[in-house]
């Protein structure tokens, strides 16, 4: 729910209500029900808010406790706030609302930024203390919630989307070359703190960053699962972990039910959220909106997976809606698909879900959906064959990466080329620290921590919040992770990946769907570029603007324009529509 934004001033001077007013204006489709701006001093702060707890203004942000002297901006939630506001009413605290934002004020005073630690949700929020002049951030474990931070001249300033900074002007907008790096290689993830501009950053997940009032500033990052076998486990067998895991998403799916509005899914087919679905059924959950979408095909490649969406809603009753997309919309919405991502996100998912958010956005303001399943219980085809690496970064890179620093070398311009391999060496700084045990619990590690928050995560953010919709995530509940952790790889790649989970969707949906071959939001068109396709984006990689930028050697993008659909990287994207997207990107957002 919701964007936040503010300055903070390190300087002596006020706050800038103007730049702060223009960011909540670019954040207006995340927050279409209210907003406010409160200044005091060097701190101003701002808000768009989406009703979803708590539906009187009681709960409007930013929200300022006098008594505690504390003023938040908060976006997210928080599951158990009802059981977090009951404790704290215990220690004598007083509400004057009824929602979740009130209780993180309360916890921040009462616990400090240890707070987080016990917070189920997702967030990203901004608490300004009145007597000290400090200010804390904070990022839900997973990222769920983005946190955008420019920092220049003593002064800093913080969004919900890059764009929303970008809008308040005076901004270093140079490219990060080691951020490209990572675009290019890295199959377009670009990890916090970096992003593609080299003026802002992200705060990392699992992060509280304290700001004293003269600046100064200090990290924590608050949470990390073990991949590692824990001695007491020795004895499970596969039923159960099984059973296990069962229990611990079923708790994931209720806590996600918190909302004073309905609370629909977004149903691909696939078994990750038809789980989700047939759990709320189990629960007693009646009417359920369910959404699907699909797509017209392309060089034989079906658009969409209706068989098996149709089938779970037939199987718990749902209220099903289909969206299908014939190719003239598919072109026709792209441009606004490309303004709504904070970031340039290559996945051909981000105009599926931008369509589909926008059709459930006429109904229902909050879902829930399947993301983060297959980092979380290895459902990609790349974790089999590390299971015997005795090289994982060098295996990882050979199966994930889009190319390596040496093609790479031969597509981008000279100038803008990294001298080092900033993507193999992120890679390896995460793949070799202490705390997984197997090559397969690295990789899981990896993606589960790293790319997982800035592709599917940030993806569904910010496709979901361009039209006002909540989007939540029951496979990224922390407890949950944490119990995947544990399992050991073999029962998580079995049966194709996702063994261990396919066990326990056998007990809640059909098999037909458990069984099929793995899916995603297919989106030919965009794979197998051609038609009106190949000439939106070769008009915007030879405009004026791209030429004058040079990100791309001539040569390698004629190859690209003159037979696409023989560039397809590893993992089955395409390497013209990866040109294009970040091109249409950059000049989408006039930098």
């Amino acid at each position: 729910m919701c964007g936040i934004a503010g300055e903070i001033r390190f300087d002596g001077a006020f706050a800038d209500t103007s730049a702060v007013a223009k960011m909540i204006d670019e954040l207006a489709p995340r927050g279409p029900d209210g907003s406010g701006v409160v200044a005091r001093g060097p701190v101003a702060l701002g808000h768009r808010r989406l009703k979803i707890i708590d539906l009187s203004e009681n709960a409007a942000q930013p929200m300022t406790d006098p008594e505690l002297g504390l003023t938040v901006v908060f976006n997210g939630c928080i599951y158990n706030y009802p059981e977090l506001r009951a404790e704290l009413e215990q220690a004598g605290y007083r509400f004057f609302s009824h929602g979740d934002t009130e209780v993180i004020l309360k916890a921040f005073h009462k616990w400090g930024e240890a707070c987080v630690e016990r917070f189920h949700g997702m967030f990203a929020f901004a608490v300004a203390e009145r007597d000290s002049g400090a200010v804390t951030f904070a990022r839900d474990r997973f990222g769920i919630k983005p946190l955008y931070i420019a920092e220049q001249d003593r002064r800093l300033r913080f969004a919900s989307t890059l764009p929303a900074l970008l809008a308040a002007g005076d901004i270093d907008t140079g490219i990060d070359p080691a951020a490209l790096h990572n675009y290019m290689t890295f199959h377009a993830v670009v990890p916090a703190p970096r992003t593609i501009i080299k003026g802002i950053a992200k705060l990392p997940p699992a992060t509280v960053r304290r700001f004293a009032a003269d600046g100064t500033a200090r990290d924590r990052k608050y949470w990390s699962p073990a991949y590692e076998r824990r001695p007491q486990d020795a004895g499970l067998t596969r039923e159960d972990w099984r059973d296990m895991v069962l229990e611990a998403l079923r708790l994931a799916v209720r806590r996600r039910m918190v909302a004073d509005v309905p609370v629909g899914v977004l149903l691909s087919g696939g078994v990750d959220s038809s789980l989700i679905v047939g759990l709320l059924a189990e629960q007693g959950q009646k009417d359920l909106m369910t959404f699907s979408i699909g797509f017209e095909e392309a060089n034989g490649e079906k658009g969409d997976e209706f068989i098996y969406s149709d089938l779970i809603a037939k199987t718990f009753g749902t209220d099903h809606r289909k969206i299908f997309v014939p190719a003239e919309d598919l072109m026709r919405h792209l441009p606004d698909t490309i303004r709504a991502q904070s970031e340039p996100m290559v996945s051909y998912d981000n105009i599926g879900f931008y369509l589909l958010s926008r059709e459930v956005s006429k109904h229902i303001k909050v879902v829930q959906s399947g993301q983060g399943a297959d980092e979380v219980f290895g459902g990609y085809h790349w974790y089999p064959s590390l299971s015997s690496s005795n090289d994982v970064v060098g295996d990882y890179a050979k199966v994930f990466f889009d190319r390596n620093h040496e093609t790479l070398a031969t597509q981008l311009a000279p100038e803008w080329m990294n001298p080092e391999d900033a993507s193999l060496e992120l890679v390896r700084s995460h793949l070799e620290a202490p705390g997984a045990a197997t090559p397969v619990d690295r990789a899981l590690r990896l993606d589960s921590e790293i790319m997982l928050v800035d592709d599917p995560v940030k993806r569904v953010d910010n496709m979901t919040m361009a039209w006002g919709l909540e989007a939540r995530v029951p496979f990224l509940d922390h407890e949950l992770v944490e119990l995947a952790a544990r399992v050991p790889p073999e029962l998580k790649l079995a049966d194709n990946g996702k063994g261990v989970l396919k066990d326990a969707a056998r007990l809640v949906v059909p098999n037909a769907v458990i069984d099929r071959k793995k899916g995603y939001f297919p989106v030919p068109q965009l794979k197998y570029i051609q038609g009106e396709f190949l000439d939106m984006v070769r008009d915007a990689l030879t405009s004026r603007k791209a030429r004058e930028r040079g990100l791309f050697r001539a040569d390698w993008l004629e190859r690209l324009f003159s037979n696409p659909a023989a560039h397809i990287t590893p993992l089955r994207g395409s390497e013209l529509w990866q040109a294009a997207l970040l091109e249409m990107w950059l000049q989408t957002h006039e930098i």
